[in-house]
């Protein structure tokens, strides 16, 4: 590794600031003032009271009000005098005027750490159903940017969520911020748009790797051309724009409630147009993170798992990785976690084929075993998750997997009898409801309903932000109705209840972060984690909150561990 990493940035630099850092300092940031300083973990001390607070605990039980002290939940029911004397000093009091409260939520797998990395000022445009929405989201963010700097939006949404079925145009982005350059692309290779100060920007890019080709309406091709953008921007990133990208992360991450992330790490980038915005470097990518956990910044809990699509067919980095890190290592603020999403390429034939592709698969997945290390995997087609499972099955006949909680992830074709061998092995499906940009009635999925009732752990995940929303409540929307984003229903025979897709975004979810997580936070009960989202509107009345409102909702007060991290003014 060369001494500098980024702009002047030194090794010694970053440990001292950021890596070694996040180990020792005690947690400040939003809410400071409540925070005690409980080793790394946020420690607030804190009363929320008058609130309809869904516990998602085993008994389903909905409470008046939620103490929390030194970061752990102490209380729960209807009486706020009792509540108090498990304090010694006076504790902070919210009273939420009724507000629906639910545990913070958990997502099981998304792309945080990427979101934090991406190159300018990334504005998530997932909650955008128009161009005039477009324009909005642009044009406030344009009051905080810095004029002359990029405004960019790489992956999470795309433009069958806007009633024009289109992206916007050169004018119209350059009506929304006429002093900023703006980028827009969509999934991970484009297409993508500019404006007028992007265009010239991209247009002038030196080096074999430009210009790029702008249409005279900003429109820049899918693949290479959307790559070559991408591409420029990200080589003016310094540490201090990453690290400002990793709070804007966490920032949006609170607001819709989110407060524990299992990410899923990246494809190795190789400095060429060829990478996409699924790539990073991922001997780098977490260092802005960890800098900002050294800084006392840090909102949001992260759990690492770290993805692997070795180029030889050895899986010699892989086997480097397992040798010396440990999984499941960490605080109650950063955790290791485990092999994923990929452990190498996926196959994509039956693993009883043979195939040299398979065979290298199968080697990767046997270090992961006989290491002790967890596993997840990734199935998009109708056809991968029966080589992953079968394969599964025979890496667990020389190294048992059963209680490593391997996991299929996506799986928007997977079967019930596969389902059944997964479940035999003690594995987990995770699902995304990716399929709401750009499913049809022929390819729609996941199978919801099918898999709840099969009984195999379920969790509920984003896979935000690349080719899907990071946003819950728009999954929430999607799992509910089955309805996609040009309003089409797809998926309407394999519907989740609105309680549903919340216990799997909380209780359900800690079977997925394993170890000690499990038993600590999805749940607002005495010993767990004081992780709260109060949300804007009564998601569980169906009366007052109909199917399209589902999109709508946010939090208006986010809490990590008694420490208030989000905060719109709305309970005081």
């Amino acid at each position: 590794m060369s001494e500098t990493h980024q702009r002047g940035q030194t090794r010694r630099d970053l440990l001292r600031s950021g890596a070694l850092a996040a180990a020792a300092a005690p947690f400040v940031g939003a809410g400071a003032a409540d925070a005690h300083g409980k080793g790394t973990s946020p420690a607030g001390d804190l009363i929320l009271t008058n609130g309809e607070i869904h516990t998602m605990d085993r008994r389903d039980s909905v409470v008046e009000v939620v103490a929390i002290r030194d970061g752990e939940v102490v209380y729960t029911g209807d009486r706020e005098s009792v509540a108090r004397k498990e304090f010694t000093d006076k504790p902070r009091t919210i009273d939420l005027r009724g507000k629906t409260a639910i545990p913070g939520v958990i997502d099981c797998h998304n792309h945080i750490v990427l979101m934090g990395n991406r190159p300018g000022h990334h504005t998530p445009l997932e909650n955008a159903y128009s161009i005039a929405d477009v324009q909005a989201t642009i044009r406030a963010r344009a009051r905080t940017a810095p004029a002359g700097t990029f405004i960019t939006t790489i992956g999470g949404f795309h433009f069958n969520q806007f009633k024009e079925v289109r992206l916007p145009t050169l004018a119209e982005l350059d009506a929304a911020a006429p002093h900023h350059p703006v980028y827009i692309s969509v999934g991970f290779v484009g297409p993508g748009v500019t404006n007028s100060l992007g265009k010239a920007f991209f247009e002038n890019v030196p080096g074999p790797d430009g210009p790029v080709t702008v249409g005279a309406d900003g429109s820049i091709a899918a693949l290479t051309q959307t790559g070559r953008a991408t591409l420029a921007l990200r080589r003016q990133l310094t540490f201090e724009d990453r690290k400002r990208g990793t709070r804007d992360a966490m920032k949006y991450a609170v607001g819709l409630g989110v407060t524990t992330h299992l990410d899923q790490g990246a494809f190795q980038a190789v400095d060429a147009p060829s990478d996409g915005s699924a790539h990073e470097d991922n001997f780098r990518m977490h260092l802005p993170f960890l800098s900002v956990y050294g800084d006392g910044d840090g909102i949001v809990r992260l759990r690492i798992n770290f993805l692997y699509m070795d180029a030889d067919p050895a899986s010699v980095a892989l086997g480097d990785r397992l040798r010396n890190a440990f999984p499941f290592f960490g605080n109650d603020l950063v955790r290791t976690g485990g092999i994923g999403e990929f452990v190498a390429p996926v196959p994509s034939d039956p693993i009883t084929s043979g195939s040299a592709g398979n065979q290298r698969w199968l080697d990767a997945a046997r270090k992961v075993a006989q290491a002790g290390w967890r596993a997840e995997v990734h199935s998009l087609s109708a056809t991968d998750f029966k080589a992953e499972i079968d394969g599964f099955a025979l890496v667990n006949q020389e190294f048992p997997i059963t209680d490593l909680r391997w996991v299929v992830g996506h799986v928007p074709s997977i079967t019930e009898d596969y389902v059944d061998k997964l479940k035999a092995l003690g594995g987990g499906i995770n699902v995304t409801g990716f399929r709401y940009f750009t499913g049809t009635p022929t390819a729609a999925g996941p199978p919801y309903r099918m898999l709840l009732d099969n009984g195999i752990p379920l969790g509920m995940s984003s896979d935000g932000m690349q080719i899907a929303p990071m946003n819950p409540w728009v999954h929430a929307y999607y799992a509910t109705t089955g309805i996609n984003a040009l309003g089409v229903a797809i998926n309407g025979s394999q519907l989740m209840t609105r309680r549903e897709v919340v216990e799997h975004y909380t209780s359900a979810n800690g079977w997925f972060l394993g170890g000690v997580d499990e038993d600590r936070l999805g749940v607002l009960a005495p010993g767990r984690l004081g992780d709260v989202a109060v949300l804007n509107r009564d998601y569980f009345d169906r009366r007052a909150v109909g199917d399209a409102d589902l999109k709508k909702i946010n939090s208006v007060l986010t809490v990590l561990g008694g420490v208030v991290v989000h905060d719109t003014g709305v309970v005081r």
